[in-house]
């Protein structure tokens, strides 16, 4: 949808810099400040005025002669950019396409497609509000891996309908990957801004994934993350956060490193780092009821599943889900099975139609002692031998007690 405001106010922009000595030829500082005080975004700004380059940090607005250039989004593809170079290009004027191109694309900010298979549990309601407040309250995740922390975030930004930007962290992730740096485009040395900058200008949500796994430099957040006003140090220019700009970070541990051993990349935080977080949600895995409707909607995504099959593998694979975590969280054993772990069973049963098949393929990571220990359960299971309590049902049933410690399968 074109912004009628910032359409009528280019003219206005224009004028202001026919007031300057070079004109044409007008620099990137001249430009955002009158556009800014005229209505304009940084980045409806740069993807407006700053078409034709005349040199580094210069541009030629001479093509622009009246309101009709309109406004642009600041996600243009490389084409259509190409095009509105050539439109506004003043007679005569000769202009490199090679080199135009170099500077058009946010491909990472994007509004997350709405995934069928997904089910709202947890704090995902808590999550959505924030991000519908459009208010800065930055936000720490923590939890065991595959509970789906990530994928409510985005599922929270579909439902929003926000655009959002998705930054993986590792230990090698700096400063030059997260606010920008320069690149050699075309045999020019040109600013390259990082998704941290290109959310902060686009007013999305920030989602930093696996943030425990950074080095101290991360740190080079801090300041994002008080939502203030950022200085890119490599180009000297100040960047606004706009409307709506958040940052939601995940993580496997609270930031004081993983105890257990179980992530061993998991780094210790700096306080004054993680004190900069408004709040924080510990998520667990979903409950029974909830886990199974997960498992359920993943099978209905695959055709050429039988009905009651689908329902029968359904519940007997988050009952066998239930008994490990059971068993996990009385230290019974080191290994547990996670949500998209069982997600991942589902997929592979799709492929080969064969239970143990694809729960075997699926638990092959663990050391070969769990991997028996599981399907020997699962087995029990599947003969319902077992219930999700981890109770010998056929012992039940005779003298009505509970002969299988689920510490002992």
């Amino acid at each position: 949808m074109k912004n009628t405001k910032v359409e009528k106010n280019t003219e206005v922009v224009i004028n202001s810099l026919t007031q300057i000595g070079e004109f044409p030829i007008a620099s990137t500082k001249q430009i955002y400040e009158i556009a800014r005080a005229n209505g304009f975004t940084y980045a409806s700004a740069r993807d407006t005025f700053m078409v034709v380059k005349s040199g580094r940090g210069k541009w030629n607005v001479g093509g622009f002669t009246n309101a009709t250039a309109g406004h642009q989004s600041h996600a243009v593809g490389a084409s259509e950019s190409v095009q509105m170079k050539a439109a506004t290009k003043p007679q005569g004027e000769v202009v490199n396409l090679a080199t135009s191109v170099q500077s058009v694309s946010n491909d990472e900010v994007y509004i997350p497609k709405a995934d069928p298979t997904f089910v709202p549990w947890g704090e995902f309601l808590t999550i959505k509000k924030i991000i519908q407040s459009n208010q800065f309250f930055p936000l720490y995740i923590s939890g065991m891996s595959g509970n789906g922390k990530t994928m409510m975030v985005e599922q929270a930004c579909a439902k929003a309908k926000r655009e959002y930007v998705r930054v993986q962290i590792s230990p090698e992730t700096d400063e030059d990957d997260l606010i920008g740096g320069f690149r050699l485009i075309n045999g020019e040395t040109v600013f390259q801004k990082g998704p941290v900058l290109k959310a902060m200008e686009a007013g999305c949500i920030l989602l930093i994934d696996e943030i425990d796994r950074g080095t101290n430099k991360i740190m080079c957040l801090q300041g994002v993350l008080e939502g203030k006003p950022v200085l890119c140090k490599k180009t000297g220019h100040v960047i606004h956060p706009a409307p709506g700009f958040n940052v939601i970070a995940t993580a496997n541990t609270k930031g004081r490193g993983s105890d257990d051993g179980r992530y061993t990349a998991a780094q210790i935080i700096d306080d004054a780092f993680v004190e900069r977080f408004v709040a924080s949600i510990d998520q667990q895995y979903p409950e029974y009821a909830t886990e199974l409707k997960i498992v359920k909607k993943h099978m209905d995504s695959f055709d050429g599943i039988d009905d009651k099959e689908k329902t029968d593998f359904s519940e007997k694979l988050v009952a066998w889900s239930a008994v490990i975590r059971k068993t996990y969280n009385n230290e019974g054993v080191d290994e547990l099975i996670s949500t998209r772990r069982l997600c991942h069973i589902v997929k592979a049963f799709s492929i080969f139609n064969k239970r143990l098949d694809a729960i075997k393929m699926c638990i092959s990571r663990f050391d070969e002692e769990t991997h028996e220990a599981f399907l020997d359960l699962y087995t029990k299971i599947d003969n319902n031998e077992i219930d999700a309590e981890g109770d010998n049902i056929q012992t039940n049933a005779q003298d009505d007690s509970s002969g299988v410690d689920p510490l002992a399968f």
